[in-house]
């Protein structure tokens, strides 16, 4: 049994050596490749190829970066036309609110040039305090009012009643005996003034110009117009 036991142990330590023996081959073999290897100048080159790296090519990626460079383009081109378009609308609204403020200024003043004429039409035209002026002034309100009177019709029958003066008054015929005499330039009775007045005249009977325009009213509804009154009416 002790024999079986050395003769293993023998086995063992052999195999360890023939190990390093190899071991020992391998090293020399290598050394005598690098000796070998040396070129005649003395000078030792080493030169270890690089490993050629491998590109990795995917579509995908391309494909991810065109889409977000187009993506930001859009977005570019969207706040462009985002603030092109509120320039747009900005210079709408300014030219609507010019032209409303234009328009409004246009009705002001066409309604302060109406006024402005109103104003001038309401000035009363002066006309001479005499007979001429009486006749003319009493003419321009009966016309106003449609009455008719011409200026001679007028004229003629203010002569034979009153010979022109505005204070003259008949106290001797049927209307004075019944306590209404005639008054004023046509000779006219308190209550045919007052039936026929015309509104804008004075309300006194001896007012020159609301006597005329009164007394011409009460011709033309009696006949026609004052120019058919040739005699007492």
């Amino acid at each position: 049994m002790l024999k079986n036991i050395l003769s293993r142990g023998r086995s063992r330590s052999m195999t360890r050596t023939q190990k390093a023996a190899i071991a020992g081959v391998g090293t020399l073999g290598a050394a005598a490749v690098a000796l070998t290897a040396v070129p005649a100048s003395g000078q030792t080159t080493t030169s270890e190829a690089a490993p050629t790296a491998k590109v990795a090519y995917s579509t995908k990626q391309i494909q991810d970066v065109h889409a977000g460079v187009t993506g930001q383009l859009a977005g570019a081109s969207q706040k462009v036309a985002t603030i092109e378009a509120k320039k747009e609308a900005a210079a709408k609204k300014a030219a609507a609110e010019k032209a409303a403020a234009k328009k409004a200024a246009a009705k002001r003043e066409a309604k302060e040039a109406a006024s402005r004429s109103a104003k001038r039409a309401e000035v009363k035209k002066s006309y001479p305090n005499n007979l001429d002026g009486w006749i003319r002034e009493a003419r321009a309100i009966m016309k106003k009012h449609g009455i008719p009177g011409s200026y001679d019709g007028i004229h003629r029958n203010i002569m034979r009643e009153s010979s022109g003066n505005p204070k003259a008054i008949n106290d001797w015929d049927i209307n004075a005996i019944n306590g209404i005499p005639s008054k004023g330039l046509l000779q006219v009775i308190p209550p045919t003034f007052e039936a026929y007045h015309v509104a804008g005249t004075s309300k006194n009977i001896w007012d020159p110009v609301a006597n005329i325009v009164a007394a011409c009213n009460y011709a033309a509804d009696k006949y026609g117009t004052m120019d058919n009154v040739d005699s007492a009416y």
